[in-house]
């Protein structure tokens, strides 16, 4: 199954946004509260506490606290390369939650969501293939709090069917920060919403979504850092396909329909 569509871009100087409080602490307590996270207080990453190389994919059944502690590849997870194909970090089971985690390098290809899953407070250091791959049909993943930077190509890749919610989160250094899968030989709709999350150049696309196949991408309070020339291309459409040929582009201008947000939508920092 073909999943690639681009290079990595020239890297660039990474910014960081420091708030009055550390963004770990301020990620948990909104976590456990219930309150809105503000915009770009997530572009700080967190200390680890502790971390244990993995040589082999873990399980993740129910939910699990990582208690903030860095997990990187070693072994057969370990090569650091960007060649398809690689197994995860984690593994989540349909339903499964993972928190407060921090993937370190080499972080081989992240995290496997088989179902529904949730991802709370989950950071990954150096994005390996991919930061996470939701899979499933009809199901509902959800990203809240957390942050990706250094990937070379997509941060969230979007091959099952249903909806994928992310909030409060904060991408740096990326090609595209979410994309529906363009060429699985399985395709299904997708609906994809972005809210309350920083995104800091260099970066390509916020998402990519498949027209021909009802694919959504909502963006509420996203801001964007970095950007003077807005090269960023906040919603790219594509004619998706299932033979594995390259998808090709369909248009990018925010249209009610497929990409769903306005200038009021977007601040640039």
């Amino acid at each position: 199954m073909t999943r690639r569509h681009s290079t990595r871009p020239a890297a660039g100087k990474r910014r960081v946004i420091a708030g009055g409080l550390g963004a770990a602490g301020l990620l948990l307590a909104t976590l456990t509260s219930g309150l809105t996270l503000p915009t770009a207080a997530a572009a700080t990453w967190p200390s680890p506490n502790g971390s244990e190389a993995v040589g082999a994919t873990k399980p993740v059944s129910g939910s699990v606290d990582g208690g903030m502690k860095r997990y990187y590849g070693t072994g057969d997870l370990g090569s650091g390369g960007q060649n398809e194909g690689q197994d995860p970090i984690f593994r989540l089971a349909d339903g499964a939650t993972l928190k407060n985690v921090i993937i370190g390098a080499p972080a081989a290809d992240g995290i496997h969501c088989a179902g529904s899953c949730t991802l709370q407070n989950v950071w990954w250091e150096d994005v390996g293939e991919d930061a996470a791959t939701f899979r499933g049909t009809g199901e509902t993943y959800t990203v809240t709090g957390g942050g990706a930077r250094k990937a070379a190509d997509k941060i969230f890749q979007f091959n099952g069917g249903g909806t994928l919610n992310i909030s409060n989160f904060a991408g740096q250094d990326f090609k595209t920060f979410v994309r529906s899968c363009g060429n699985c030989s399985s395709q299904y709709k997708r609906t994809v919403n972005v809210t309350n999350t920083e995104i800091t150049a260099p970066g390509g696309v916020i998402g990519g979504i498949n027209t021909n196949y009802g694919d959504s991408l909502t963006l509420r309070g996203i801001t964007i850092v970095g950007d003077s020339s807005r090269k960023i291309v906040p919603c790219q459409k594509y004619i998706g396909n299932n033979t594995g040929a390259e998808p090709t582009k369909n248009g990018s201008d925010a249209d009610g329909t497929y990409c769903k947000y306005s200038a009021s939508d977007l601040t640039y920092r």
